[in-house]
């Protein structure tokens, strides 16, 4: 049987030596990611592997040592323990990974999206200019949900690309931008923001065996009119209809930073007895995606299938586990590319959709300074998937 990573066309020279460093709280999905290239490479049958191009190219792991050190102040230091010069380099970063902890004067302190960017910083000046590239994989954009101004505001999430770029990185790869618009900051440097809409639809499929994939039993919807271009891809490429609500907010009112909700209006066609996907960026404390699968049911929809690509879940699982008990919503999936706390795992409604061979295929690909676009834009391989699916069902309709 012939896999995807042989049919890919790699026999290019690679840009320089694989070398992947996670920073603090990334370590696990680095070592998936790894995995995947030390056996990719250790198969993969090349007539330039012995030449000087290739040298290093076959190893027995990517990833780097580092470390970033914390004084009693507080204070830290970037320090990258192994030899970078002439390497490719891909930094992966998890901004909201608050489990880590360092000390601050004798306390326990966890560590914010602040700290995780500024470690980066530490480890890209670590590096010193030695390196043939550097590219930050950074899932969770830092500081994207600040990505315009409507007020005298800090444009933060823009400062922060540009500050990456000036000290040295060559392309940064994020998933589900907010906006991703942002990138006009650094109009003359690579950025990608990744949708992962495939691993959505296949790990949905796996959960759920009695889908009928068809505008008459199905609908994807859009929580907000700011996420109306990932719910558009969708539809169309699993041949749906598309709803949406819009938030009618109170403006003269402002609570936790923002103006609060006062109701979710619907548009759309009716969804009675159809199954809703109903995705979006992220799960942050989840009060609006639960208010819009209560609307949901309450209009008749069947089954609720939430799709976020970073469930954040800030404000804990209690209600989530109560909206799924009153029949609210069916699943939840999301990416395991941020922290995922271990009870999340345990939940019977969550399906967590791993990404790590994902992010292997593209750094491999990019190591070989290869197109990324067919790794972008998965039409295809969503469209094998549903027909894998459907050839299923009959077997098993038939079997019967």
């Amino acid at each position: 049987m012939t896999t995807r990573e042989e049919t890919r066309n790699l026999e290019t020279i690679p840009v320089g030596s694989l070398g992947i460093i996670p920073l603090k709280g990334c370590e696990f999905l680095a070592e998936a990611i790894n995995s995947y290239l030390v056996k990719w490479r250790t198969q993969r049958e090349s007539e330039h592997k012995d030449s000087l191009a290739f040298s290093g190219y076959q190893r027995n792991s990517y990833i780097l040592k580092s470390k970033v050190p914390r004084f009693g102040s507080g204070e830290g230091k970037g320090m990258i323990l192994e030899s970078v010069r002439g390497m490719d380099l891909y930094l992966l970063v998890d901004v909201t990974n608050y489990s880590q902890t360092y000390s601050l004067g004798g306390q326990e302190n966890h560590m914010s999206p602040d700290d995780h960017y500024q470690d980066l910083k530490r480890i890209i000046s670590a590096v010193g200019g030695k390196a043939r590239r550097i590219t930050v994989i950074m899932p969770y954009l830092y500081e994207s949900r600040q990505h315009k101004r409507t007020d005298r505001e800090s444009l933060d999430c823009a400062i922060a690309l540009q500050e990456l770029v000036h000290m040295g990185v060559d392309n940064i790869i994020t998933f589900d931008a907010h906006d991703p618009r942002v990138q006009n900051s650094i109009p003359l440097h690579g950025f990608e923001t990744v949708q992962p809409a495939y691993q959505f639809i296949k790990n949905l499929l796996r959960a759920e065996p009695d889908l009928h994939i068809d505008s008459e039993h199905m609908m994807v919807i859009s929580p907000d009119e700011g996420g109306m271009s990932r719910a558009i891809y969708m539809a169309n490429v699993l041949g749906l209809d598309m709803g949406m609500f819009y938030k009618r907010r109170d403006y003269a009112r402002v609570e936790n930073g923002r103006n609060p909700i006062v109701a979710h209006e619907f548009l759309g066609s009716s969804v009675e007895n159809k199954d809703m996907i109903v995705i979006d960026d992220m799960i942050s404390s989840g009060e609006s995606v639960l208010e819009v699968a209560a609307a949901l049911k309450e209009r008749g929809a069947r089954k609720i299938f939430i799709c976020t690509t970073f469930g954040l879940f800030t404000n804990g699982l209690d209600k989530f586990d109560r909206a799924y008990r009153k029949g609210s919503f069916n699943r939840i999936l999301t990416t395991n590319l941020v922290y995922q706390r271990p009870e999340l795992l345990k939940r019977e409604w969550y399906v967590n959709c791993d990404i790590s061979k994902y992010v292997a295929y593209l750094i491999d690909t990019l190591n070989h300074d290869t197109s990324i676009s067919d790794l972008l834009v998965p039409n295809e391989k969503i469209r094998k998937a549903i027909i894998k699916y459907e050839k299923k069902q009959k077997k098993q309709f038939a079997e019967e």
